[in-house]
């Protein structure tokens, strides 16, 4: 039987362990990601955010859905729409909401807005207006809270900098509210946490290592008491990572390290396709079974 990502969420929480969700930038990595998921036993979601369509090659959300339909193992993965900005990295308007109808027409299972940008108010109204459009549909929705940095065109302030000054941390009081007012299932909260470069000139290099505020987890947890998820999840240190696991982080994105490890496989292979995914592949399960330590989750799930 298919998983359900509402009720799977909540469980992952009950037991303290972590669903990731890998990002498609490129169709072929689709393929060996659902089966390095499945050769650990483990269970994640298959996801794509607006600007892999826009930037990279995953085409559009029906494309990834059309690619995941043809590999996905229900018992052991989800698909997922990552950031669908209401404004982008760009600071330009998006039209967001006929995406969020698009997504829940071509099957995903749930979906993100980024209204991030925003202010407090307008964060909620626009994330209300996406999550009751989820939940018609009988889905969940995730939002954002705070200023998890990293895709902005320009340059990004020293990681340092941001860390001692808690630069974009996400608000405990607003937390609380914002989840009253936007009715989201899940947030996005900036921790620590920093994606992955998107620009051509940046893309290719190595993340600045990252910790997390593992006590403001705990408390966004207290505060909210709905999964958190944690984007820019590639670079981290894992024993902050596992830490927040436990405090609260119950979702988190993987996007740059995959995506690195199949483009420079495909540069050193000539494009070869096979090469790019098998690279995909290992450090798919590296990353479940060594960094994150989580093989195994269906069975702690679901006891099968």
């Amino acid at each position: 039987m298919a998983i359900n990502t509402k009720e799977t969420m909540l469980l992952a929480r009950q037991h303290e362990t972590v669903i990731p969700a890998f990002n498609v930038p490129h169709l072929p990595m689709l393929k060996p990601i659902v089966q390095a998921i499945v050769d650990e036993n483990s269970v994640a979601m298959i996801e794509v955010a607006r600007v892999e369509w826009e930037k990279f090659c995953s085409q559009s959300l029906e494309a990834v859905a059309g690619e995941y339909r043809k590999y996905a193992d229900t018992k052991h993965t989800m698909l997922h729409l990552d950031h669908v900005p209401v404004v982008d990295e760009d600071y330009k308007a998006v039209d967001y909401l006929p995406i969020i109808d698009r997504a829940i027409k071509a099957g995903f299972g749930s979906v993100m807005v980024d209204a991030s940008r925003l202010s407090f108010e307008e964060n909620a109204a626009a994330t209300k207006k996406a999550a009751d459009k989820a939940h018609a549909a009988g889905i969940p929705c995730e939002a954002e809270l705070g200023a998890v940095m990293g895709h902005e065109s320009g340059q990004m302030m020293p990681y340092e900098e941001i860390f001692a000054t808690k630069a974009g941390f996400t608000d405990l009081e607003e937390a609380k509210l914002f989840v009253e007012k936007s009715g989201c299932d899940w947030l996005s909260v900036a921790v620590g946490n920093i994606h992955g470069a998107i620009a051509d000139a940046t893309r290719d290099q190595k993340k600045p290592t990252a910790r997390l505020d593992v006590d403001h987890i705990a408390a966004l947890y207290k505060a909210t008491g709905i999964p958190l998820v944690l984007h820019g999840g590639s670079g981290i240190d894992p024993e902050y990572i596992r830490a927040g696991i436990k405090a609260g982080i119950t979702k988190i994105n993987v996007g740059t390290e995959v995506r690195q490890a199949y483009e420079a496989a495909m540069r050193e292979s000539g494009d070869d396709i096979e090469a790019g995914r098998k690279a995909v592949y290992g450090a798919v399960r590296q990353l479940i079974s060594e960094t994150l330590r989580i093989a195994g989750t269906r069975t702690l799930l679901f006891g099968e």
